[in-house]
Parts: structure tokens; sequence; C-alpha cells
């Protein structure tokens, strides 16, 4: 043992002199892809030894052995949290690489005779440096799922055509599969080898539906959880109907509709989906089909200082989340939902209790959609029920929740309008929109709208050619 650490430990050394930071930046094109690859093989090697540890390590620590296994003698509650402290990687990495372990080590029997792994061309595919872990915990993962009802005979055939294609081994030469290539292809092995068909993977698949809010991290909420086949199609469309390109700006000629489509966007798709998934939230909040929560629609909580939002520092904090959140959001929320005032004496005792102000009734709504049409933000195309209603003068500086002072926007233009260089005025009732700099320098101000009634009047008031 002492001897195979001392070889580690010097091989660690000796790749560290060779490899030193920043020394790709010199190397050429050619050099630093086959470079890579050299680099690459040494991580499968080096990959698959992690994954023999790892599932020694969990044979060891079997809950059968009781206090006698590995993990409860060196202090820990599993074999993953004992990988965790040895390794400090993270909790997901030990569990991949103890699963990854346990399906290609060896094991014996209950008289000592030595059985093959539940995966042997995986495991011998993985010692000898030819497959990645990511493609090996790919077929294990999705072969393992039929290995109860698959035909022994085909499931090895699905196994020795997986390894092939992603070792390079496969018809038509030495390309290897990439992961994600492989994974399609398992995917597919894993339906042909299901002889109970497609149902009992239904079954399967709605006990492990769910959603999930994890722990805040940097300022944002990571989201996890698996969707039913239907409903991700559902929601899918639903993303391809407000993310397709359309023309948009009514009053703009064809060369400001190039230039929005060419500068005008510059969210990522993710960031596009997101905001969707946004609007998709509060425009259910306010549909009123929702169950009642203390006897109103389902409302979040914001509560904030008065003081921070006249100095405009410090945060806020909305009841459902650990995270807080920025005085631009609030600024945001209140625009849109409203505010009510809580007076408290030094002890924490509520002493005034102002009234709820909402910002527009439905009425009011109503009557901003028939004018704008949808979010006035040339290039946008999200529809009016999907918008929120912006206070051109915010209500904190005295703007009146009047129509004459609301306007539509889409959730990221109204979370935005602060930072994004669009300017919105209202003229005797009638919004007007000037340009970010960026966009267009010399741009003044234009009366805008999406409504297709007032469109058609400005049509009609043109003078003949």
């Amino acid at each position: 043992m002492t001897g195979t650490r001392e070889a580690l430990e010097q091989l660690r050394s000796t790749l560290a002199g060779v490899l030193a930071f920043g020394d790709a930046r010199l190397w050429s094109d050619d050099e630093l892809l086959v470079t890579m690859g050299e680099l690459e093989a040494l991580g499968r090697l080096v990959d698959a030894h992690r994954a023999a540890f790892a599932g020694e390590i969990a044979e060891r620590s079997r809950v059968e052995l009781g206090e006698q296994r590995l993990s409860a003698r060196k202090g820990c509650r599993s074999a993953a949290e004992l990988v965790e402290r040895v390794t400090q990687a993270s909790g997901f990495e030990a569990r991949r690489r103890i699963a990854l372990g346990s399906a290609t080590r060896a094991r014996s029997g209950f008289t000592g005779e030595p059985i093959e792994a539940v995966f042997p061309l995986v495991a011998a595919a993985l010692a000898a440096g030819e497959l990645g872990a990511d493609a090996a915990c790919t077929i294990i993962r999705e072969l393992d799922r039929t290995r109860t009802v698959a035909d022994p005979v085909a499931l090895a055939t699905a196994e020795q055509a997986l390894v092939a294609e992603a070792s390079g081994g496969g018809d038509g030469g030495a390309v290897r599969c990439t992961a994600d290539e492989l994974r399609v292809q398992a995917q597919a092995w894993s339906v042909f080898l299901d002889q109970d068909g497609r149902e009992p993977d239904d079954e399967r698949a709605m006990r492990r539906r769910g959603f999930r809010l994890g722990r805040a991290r940097d300022g944002l909420i990571p989201v996890t959880g698996e969707l039913m086949p239907e409903v991700a199609a559902k929601l899918t469309r639903l993303f391809d109907a407000h993310l397709a390109p359309r023309s948009g700006g009514g009053f703009m000629t064809d060369e400001e509709r190039s230039r929005i489509a060419e500068f005008g966007e510059t969210r990522t798709a993710d960031q596009q989906r997101h905001d969707v998934l946004a609007a998709a939230i509060d425009t259910a909040a306010r549909s009123g089909e929702h169950p009642m929560i203390g006897g109103a629609a389902p409302t979040v909580l914001v509560s904030v200082r008065a003081s921070d939002i006249e100095s405009g520092r410090g945060v806020a904090h909305a009841d459902g989340v650990e995270v807080p959140i920025s005085l631009r959001a609030v600024r945001h929320m209140m625009c849109t939902g409203g505010t009510q005032k809580v007076v408290f004496d030094d002890d924490g005792r509520i002493i005034a209790l102002g009234s709820p102000e909402r910002c527009f009734t439905p009425h009011q709504r109503r009557a901003i959609t028939l004018r704008d049409g949808g979010c006035l933000i040339p290039g946008c195309s999200v529809a009016a029920a999907w918008c929120e209603i912006h206070h051109v003068i915010p209500d904190v500086d005295g703007g009146p929740t009047h129509p004459d002072n609301g306007v539509l926007l889409c959730w990221f233009h109204h979370r935005s309008i602060d930072t994004s260089g669009w300017g919105i005025r209202m003229l005797r009732g009638v919004p007007q929109i000037r340009p970010p700099a960026w966009l267009d320098p010399g741009g003044g101000w234009r009366p805008v709208t999406k409504s297709p009634t007032r469109l058609a009047d400005q049509h009609d008031r043109r003078p003949a050619a």
C-alpha cells in the first residue's frame, strides 16, 4: 500500500510539472486539442479507479454489517458521506461514483465463488480506460431499468453495442459517441428491452414525478424535479409559442424592426424560458381559478423597511424563500401588486396598519389592455394577458393608480425598465416610448401601441399617397 501511495504522489507531482496552468494559451490549435484528448484518456483511468474505490467502500459499508460497517467505524452515516469526506466531492458525485463502482465490481457468492460484475463489458472498458465515467453511468442507468424484465441475451447484446459505440469500436470506424449521443442510443435500447411495454414505465413515472425548490445559491433558487412526458410537452409548446420569432413594433419601419431583431434581444434562451414561466405564474395567480389563502388570491408577502426604500439601500424578505430579494425586485413587486404600510414601535408592537393599496382594478386592466394591446417594448411578442401594469410615474412618487399612468409590460421588461434604457412617458393619457441610446442614439419620443384597433385607426388617418 505504501508503494502505491508513493507512486500516485510521484505521478501527481509529475503531472503538475508537465501541465502548468496557463501553458495552454501558448499552444497551437492542434496541440491544444490533441493534449486535451490525451488528458481525457488519463482522466478516464483515474475515474475508473475512483469508482472502483467508491464501490469497495460501499461494499464494506453494507447495512447488514451493522456497527462493523466501514462508514460507521469512521463516524459517517453512509458510504456516500465517507466518500464525500475523504475526497471533498459533492454528495451527488459521491453517489454517482458508488453506483458506478457497485455496478462494475466483481462479486463473490455465498460460498466464496467469484461472480462477474453486473455489467461486465462496461467494467472491462472502464478499467482499460476506453470508457469514460459519464458514458459508463449512462449505459448502466438506462440498461439497469430493464435488467429485471429483459432477455439476458438481448441485454448483453445491448451492453456490447453501447460499449462499442462509446469506446470507438462500433461499425463505421473509431469515432466515439459523446455521452449525450450515447444517452439517446441507450434510451432506444431500453425501450426495446422493456418487454412490459410503456404502461409499467408510466406507472414508475407517476410515482417518481415531482418538482422541487432547492436551497438558495448566489441569490438564485435552483429548481429540480421530474416531469411527466405530457406535462413536459405542454411546457415545451408554451415556451415555443412565446419564444418563436414574431414581427413586432407596429409603428416601426422595416429597418427599425430589423435592428430590433438584431440587437434588441439580449437574453439567453434559458433566461427567456425563465421569464415565460414567471409570466405564466403571475397570469395564473390573477386568474381567480386557484384556491384562496386567507380569503385572498395567492399573494407573496414581502417585508421591507420604509427607510430602506427611501434610501435605496438594503434588502427585503419574501415569505417562502430564505434568500433576501433586492430593492429593485421590491419596487417591481410594489408597482405590480401594491403596498400596505405597517408601523411598529421600538418593541415590535404593531401600532398602525394602513389599508392595502392595490395597483389597478380588473376594469382598469381591461381598458389598458384595449389601448396597449401587449407589451409596449418594440419587438416583444408577449401578449396582453401575460403582461403586468407598470406605473409610469411610480406610486411612491405620487403617481396615480389610473389608466393614464399605467402601461402594459411583460415580466422581463417591467423588471428591467429602470436599467434597460427604454423610456416611457404619458402624453395626455397616450403612451410614448423612446429607445435606449445604444439602439438609437438620436431616437425621440413616439406614440406606441399594439392594439389592432388603434393600429387600424392610425392607418386610416394616414394621408393618401
